[in-house]
């Protein structure tokens, strides 16, 4: 019985799981926060997905995000250029924080994703399974690929009228990275309780 019910995140009311169809949405009736979405991906498509996003993180992290030419001079910068960028001046703090949150969360994440899930395959839970969900659900927020993302692209239309901006393969690899980790490592990882 207790692994048919559901709790809101955000007022604690506790309903019965219910079966969704496709685009389909559960809502709390107290404060309409999400209680489940319909997710139609068997555990072989998300861990397809899963190897993919980190094929996907390996180039994001080591092929340029952007190449800057002026008058014959080219530069490019990865990722790992703009924390070490960051770690070189007075503001240190915010160099560790952006290392978290686009090079180490997304990768725990898949990592965590791809132990899990590999058993799940198998039809059976992973050794230390309740201590990786706990871990997916800590390290959701703090994976923010999509603002990189955003940064990076606000950066390359900023530049260009000044400057010769050309993307690079990080940056299509981090657009393409960021969209599937929303869609594997989101709120519907939740129901891999239930899958083994």
């Amino acid at each position: 019985m207790a692994n048919q019910l559901i709790i809101c995140e955000h007022c604690d009311c506790v309903y019965e799981k219910v079966t969704l169809a496709k685009h389909q949405k559960a809502e709390c009736v107290r404060c309409a926060g999400v209680l489940q979405r319909y997710n139609g991906l068997s555990v072989q498509q998300r861990l397809a997905l899963t190897l993919t996003a980190a094929v996907l993180w390996t180039f994001a992290n080591f092929y340029p995000v952007m190449s800057i030419s002026l008058q014959g001079l080219k530069n490019s910068a990865t990722l790992w250029d703009s924390v070490v960028a960051l770690s070189l001046g007075p503001i240190t703090f915010i160099a560790l924080v952006a290392a978290i949150s686009i090079i180490i969360a997304p990768v725990f994440q898949l990592l965590l994703l791809t132990w899990v899930l590999s058993f799940a395959l198998a039809g059976r839970r992973s050794p230390a399974f309740k201590l990786c969900m706990r871990w997916l659900e800590a390290l959701r927020p703090w994976s923010m690929l999509e603002v990189c993302l955003l940064g990076a692209m606000v950066a390359v239309f900023k530049l260009a009228g000044m400057l010769d901006v050309m993307p690079g393969i990080g940056l299509f690899a981090l657009a393409v990275l960021s969209l599937l980790l929303i869609r594997i490592a989101g709120r519907d990882v939740r129901d891999l309780w239930d899958t083994v």
